[in-house]
């Protein structure tokens, strides 16, 4: 039994050795040791069962502002990664932009781009602009793979460093859980995998770069935190807050991204 644990911590080990990948834009290594194919495969099942059990906002002006919001940051994204020679993160995305009928203020995406926005959040976004800084980080997420690298993180150290195939067949109702809660999708997933503070800093500025690729102003980006902040004085954070920790740092730490930002923004008007 002591030889076959340390065999198994040795194949763990190098699996993390060889499971790594980097953050487009920031370019952190990352531990990523579930294949994104299957991750793919499990996003699409989850995501049409979310919708399936849930109220989509169709046929109004606000579902067609979100789809028209997230098919701009979609193409930015692509934009991007093609110029970086990037294509291959994307590998699988089929983009989905879905706006759901919930009084929480809250939005997430799934890999492969599917995005759920959340209507309580719309009367703090209250522009474009507004929901481009909101879709653009969760995108941001998404593509810099930090559910993935959540998920490997519970894969190791809750399902002792089972193979994603291993553990959805040995284990799957505890592997649902942790995909839903990596991804923190949606409205009853119980404890949220927190997100570090360092994935929070990736996806603003990464977040920050697509929604200016898109032509959507990066300082407005400033007014909707400040409006979150508002929004999580005096009672519970919203949803949006609690596995995103909001802080005056990072406020100002959007300030100072203002400046690359910008270049991209200048850059997409320009080309109108």
């Amino acid at each position: 039994m002591e030889m076959l644990n340390k065999v198994k911590l040795i194949l763990l080990s190098f699996a993390i050795v060889i499971g790594c990948s980097k953050v487009p834009v920031t370019g952190r290594k990352q531990l990523d040791i579930v294949p994104n194919s299957q991750v793919l495969a499990l996003a699409k099942t989850e995501y049409n069962e979310f919708l399936r059990t849930n109220k989509v906002v169709n046929n109004t002006s606000q579902a067609e502002e979100v789809e028209k919001v997230g098919r701009n940051i979609a193409n930015a994204v692509e934009a991007y990664m093609k110029k970086e020679k990037q294509t291959k993160l994307l590998e699988g995305y089929n983009w989905q932009f879905n706006l759901v009928e919930d009084s929480q203020i809250n939005a997430w995406c799934m890999p492969g781009g599917k995005v759920v926005v959340f209507t309580g959040i719309l009367p703090i976004t209250k522009n474009d602009a507004g929901l481009a800084t909101v879709m653009g980080h969760e995108i941001a997420h998404a593509v810099a793979r930090h559910g993935n690298e959540r998920m490997s993180q519970g894969l190791t150290a809750q399902l002792g460093g089972l193979a994603l195939d291993v553990a959805l067949s040995s284990k799957p109702n505890e592997t649902r859980n942790l995909f839903m809660a990596a991804y923190g999708v949606g409205t009853n997933v119980g404890i949220l995998l927190p997100y570090s503070r360092l994935q929070e800093s990736e996806a603003d500025r990464i977040g920050l770069i697509f929604m200016s690729m898109a032509g959507y102003d990066p300082r407005e980006a400033i007014n909707f935190w400040e409006r979150m902040e508002k929004a999580s004085q005096g009672g519970e954070p919203p949803e949006f807050l609690s596995t995103h920790p909001s802080h005056k740092t990072r406020i100002e730490e959007l300030k100072k991204q203002l400046p690359e930002a910008l270049r991209y923004y200048n850059q997409a008007v320009s080309r109108r």
